[in-house]
């Protein structure tokens, strides 16, 4: 079964929204929590090596970012290869577990609203750019909307397992 672009228009839709949810899912997980235990408890998966709570949180903020800036490249630039990047060095270069954990969350509240944005002005031949991802080959505007909230899903099961530590 071919899919046109404008089938795809419901499944962007909801995309966005779940954008908007999942960002409430993690404030409301947040709640209550201090930045010594966002900054102490480590991912259990991953022992002594593993992410806090706020590494986590600081990956999400970053890679808002990070994907606001491929899907710019890809309607600036005719099928862009688009950046990689090594989220571990970030983490250790930016100094992720000493950041504040409020101003992190607040940084990210800012920065989905951005991409929020920027995905509901898309007219649909910005929806039909794509560009080359350094992991996954082609990657169409449509799939950078739909990694956004796949993304933070499984980060968002990842800070429950951290916090479950408390």
């Amino acid at each position: 079964m071919s899919h046109t672009n404008a089938d795809l228009t419901p499944i962007r839709e909801r995309q966005i929204t779940l954008m908007q949810h999942t960002l409430g899912i993690l404030g409301n997980i947040l709640a209550g929590v201090d930045q010594a235990t966002m900054t102490t408890l480590r991912d259990p998966n991953d022992g002594a090596k593993g992410w806090t709570a706020l590494e986590v949180l600081c990956h999400l903020r970053d890679y808002d970012e990070i994907f606001y800036q491929r899907a710019c490249l890809m309607l600036e630039q005719e099928y862009p290869h688009l950046p990689g990047y090594d989220h571990e060095a970030l983490a250790i270069e930016r100094r992720y577990n000493e950041q504040d954990f409020r101003q992190v969350y607040d940084d990210l509240v800012r920065s989905r609203q951005r991409l929020v944005e920027f995905f509901q002005g898309l007219t649909e031949s910005q929806w039909a750019r794509a560009g080359v991802h350094p992991e996954r080959g082609h990657f169409t505007m449509t799939d950078a909307c739909v990694q956004v909230g796949t993304h933070e899903a499984l980060h968002l099961e990842q800070i429950t397992r951290i916090l479950r530590g408390r």
